[in-house]
């Protein structure tokens, strides 16, 4: 980084737009395999909330892929960098007073880590969205575990690279054994339980 570059203070602090919205600012970070369930429940949880007057929004990891990561890979070395920038832009949503919802495989634990560093305490959550590789590979809604099995997607999560599981989140969601909608009730309750609203 150059030394050219100074930190520019805002005239609006994380706080006050905090107290101006009338709730809590965090990061609901989704993990898991592809065809999990990430962005379904990240949209479904978003459009609860929002319902209920708080300011969400989705980072989705395919649609960041489109436009501000679009020039990474998938190698292990482009997966960190993904991350990172996910991180970063994450960071910018809860300094606006907004609760950010991410989902992407995020394989990596470090990975995962280095985004909770990023933040504090109480603005990071991990949730793990657990759904046995099997049970993803039978839903495979973009067709994706067919063509990794065929050999035609290199380094895919779960086949052919790894995934490490979280190791302490602080949600885990079990999509094989509960609905859509019973999943966004467990994490509207920790958010409730926390007086966040």
């Amino acid at each position: 980084m150059s030394n050219n570059i100074v930190w520019h203070e805002q005239s609006l602090s994380k706080e006050e737009r905090r107290h101006k919205n009338q709730h809590h600012s965090t990061v609901f970070y989704f993990t898991g395999l592809s065809g999990s369930g990430k962005s379904t429940i990240a949209n479904a949880a978003a459009r609860r909330l929002f319902d209920l007057g708080v300011k969400t929004y989705v980072l989705d990891g395919d649609n960041v892929r489109h436009g501000l990561n679009k020039d990474l890979g998938f190698s292990d070395e482009a997966r960190k960098e993904n991350i990172r920038r996910i991180g970063e832009v994450s960071k910018l949503f809860v300094d606006s007073g907004q609760v950010v919802f991410t989902a992407f495989i995020s394989p990596f634990q470090e990975d995962r880590d280095t985004v909770r560093a990023l933040l504090e305490e109480d603005e990071f959550v991990e949730v793990y969205i657990s759904s046995p590789l099997e049970v993803c590979e039978e839903r495979d809604p973009k067709g994706l575990y067919q063509k990794a099995r065929a050999g035609e997607i290199p380094e895919f999560t779960g086949i052919s690279s790894p995934y490490e599981e979280p190791v302490n989140p602080e949600i885990t969601l079990r999509t094989d054994i509960y609905s859509v909608e019973e999943c966004v009730d467990q994490l509207v309750a920790y958010v409730k339980d926390r007086n966040w609203l």
